[in-house]
């Protein structure tokens, strides 16, 4: 606790002193400074102070004296010592019953005591304290330290703490989730972060300090359900790490000592928090680097890579669905950020990427399948634990729960899937990714935005991506369509849409006129435009059929 009362009283300049009042808080009453006080109190006396006064203006009215004693309380002063014989002969009752109900130690002093040799004794002892105090709160600093450098845990920070103090701690992260816990009540911990009902009042800050350290303008005093508790905040660079909250029985136990221990705990938990913060993202680095060389390069699964991808917490050893998600947002959206500042669009886009990664785990783990996720520039890739359901069942159901929910947190967000099952061989990983990547650009070319495509779906569009790279189909296909091609770039109409949607209702002029939003002669006069340009008849089968594969290997190819 450092010098007390006590060891003020023993002192051999003491030895004619008469202890009044406060006999039994004498070892618990610390003493932190020395002063001469007179009357008016004022804000003269400080918290822990031992007073000196010849009761000079008050002692022959004894409303004065109590009215003095009275201020000398509220200030928290340990001791009010008084020089006897001059102005004051004797204390009344009145007086020492309430200096006794407050638990102020009252002294007489005989008047040939001089306050000049009091003083300097005193704070002699008040020095050695205070050395000492700095040694010991040194001490414990570098224990704290080390304590984060040796690998422990905060909990041992907390107890640690407990032992210096006798203050129960807790220490909790920036999400006010308890990390430690030294006999500091649970429920008061629950409550002040919401977890549990009850009644919090935070307490302005008092105008009178009970403490003098720096610290003490920065700690938040909360009731909770009528018991008094603390909080200080883990700041670093101006960034919540987290809350440091204790509990004395009296706030006059944060000595000047105590409050040095806090600011170094508070240095402690702040250097615990940007460790574990750099080691969970080297992991993630780690593990992110990992899954993108397993999707996209042809890397063979053996037992190396099998015992690293066990280092980073993932079974390969299971199948797994791939799922590429190509994530957008609607037009307005994309519009706004791309006004963004550089640095805000990647802050944007961190943001974006830990809801989804947190929705995908979420969807994991409700569905009780393994993930593994990383994201690549707008993509993210996705390896689900697939069993014997259907890959489209399993994938729907798990993609329903993540874009509800993300819908929810992110307006206008649109993700297109490409979807592939799982491979069996050396290279499954790589094979299940460049298929479902397949899938994503197959189904971004037919549909746009937004739209789930499977693997097992595109044996048509890939047969024609296949086609598309002979050199005389694709001089067929341009000798066939680039009239239509040329005439819709020069007049800016779109009769290759046309014939695509009179081709999907199969030639029916009613109901493209009505998809279209066009008139039927208007419909009919683009058709023989078509006609015209192709040299092809529209109610040819052969010419049907040679226009429509003409059509879909130049999509193709120009999605490529």
């Amino acid at each position: 606790m450092g010098l007390t009362v006590k060891d003020i009283v023993q002192l051999p300049i003491m030895e004619t002193a008469k202890v009044k009042t406060g006999k039994d808080v004498l070892s618990e009453k610390a003493v932190e400074w020395i002063s001469v006080i007179e009357t008016p109190v004022e804000n003269f006396v400080r918290t822990n102070e031992f007073v000196l006064s010849t009761g000079v203006g008050c002692g022959d009215d004894p409303l004065l004296l109590e009215e003095f004693v009275q201020d000398v309380i509220h200030a928290g002063a340990s001791v009010l010592a008084f020089a006897t014989g001059r102005y004051i002969y004797h204390l009344p009752d009145r007086v020492l019953q309430l200096a006794e109900d407050h638990h102020l130690i009252v002294i007489e002093l005989p008047w040939e005591l001089r306050f000049g040799d009091v003083l300097q004794i005193v704070l002699d002892e008040i020095s050695q304290d205070k050395k000492a105090e700095r040694q010991q709160a040194e001490g414990v600093r570098q224990e704290l330290i080390n304590c984060v450098l040796n690998g422990n845990g905060l909990q041992e920070i907390s107890k640690l703490l407990y032992e210096n103090t006798q203050i129960p701690m807790a220490i909790s992260d920036h999400n006010k989730i308890i990390r430690a816990n030294h006999d500091l009540n649970p429920h008061i911990l629950n409550v002040l972060n919401g977890r549990t009902e009850g009644h919090v009042q935070q307490i302005p800050p008092s105008e009178i300090p009970f403490s003098e350290h720096p610290l003490y303008h920065h700690i938040e005093e909360y009731v909770v359900d009528q018991e008094t508790c603390f909080q200080l905040t883990i700041l670093s660079n101006h960034n919540t790490q987290g809350y440091l909250l204790f509990k004395p029985e009296d706030r006059y136990q944060l000595t000047w000592f105590v409050m040095n221990v806090l600011e170094h705990a508070l240095t402690a938990c702040a250097l615990y928090f940007l460790k574990e913060n750099a080691i969970e993202m080297t992991e993630i680095r780690l593990r992110d680097n990992f899954l993108l060389d397993l999707a996209k390069s042809e890397q063979e699964v053996n037992n190396q890579v099998l015992s690293k991808a066990q280092l980073l917490g993932y079974d390969l050893t299971r199948p797994y669905i791939c799922l590429v998600g190509d994530i957008g947002f609607a037009k307005k959206i994309d519009d706004e950020i791309g006004e963004l500042p550089e640095q805000s669009f990647t802050s944007s886009l961190h943001s974006r990427n830990y809801y989804l990664q947190k929705e995908i785990t979420y969807a994991g783990d409700l569905l009780k399948r393994r993930t593994m996720t990383t994201f690549d520039d707008s993509q993210v890739i996705i390896f689900l634990e697939a069993d014997h359901h259907p890959y489209m069942e399993t994938s729907n159901q798990f993609l329903d729960l993540i874009e509800r929910r993300l819908n929810e947190l992110l307006a206008g967000i649109e993700i297109s899937w490409g979807i592939a099952t799982h491979k069996d061989g050396h290279y499954s990983f790589h094979q299940s990714y460049e298929e479902a990547k397949t899938a994503l650009d197959i189904g971004r070319q037919q549909h746009g935005k937004g739209e789930r495509t499977f693997f097992s779906d595109t044996r048509i569009n890939r047969l024609l991506m296949a086609l598309s790279h002979e050199k005389e189909i694709e001089a067929i296909v341009t000798d066939t369509i680039s009239s239509l091609i040329e005439y819709d770039r020069k007049r800016q109409t779109d009769l290759i849409h046309t014939f695509i949607v009179y081709n999907k209702y199969n030639s029916n002029v009613s109901q493209t006129a009505r998809a279209l939003n066009l008139h039927r002669q208007s419909l009919l006069h683009r058709l023989r435009n078509i006609e015209q340009l192709t040299q092809l008849s529209l109610v040819d089968s052969d010419d049907l059929f040679l226009l429509e594969l003409s059509v879909r290997l130049w999509m193709l190819k120009k999605v490529e």
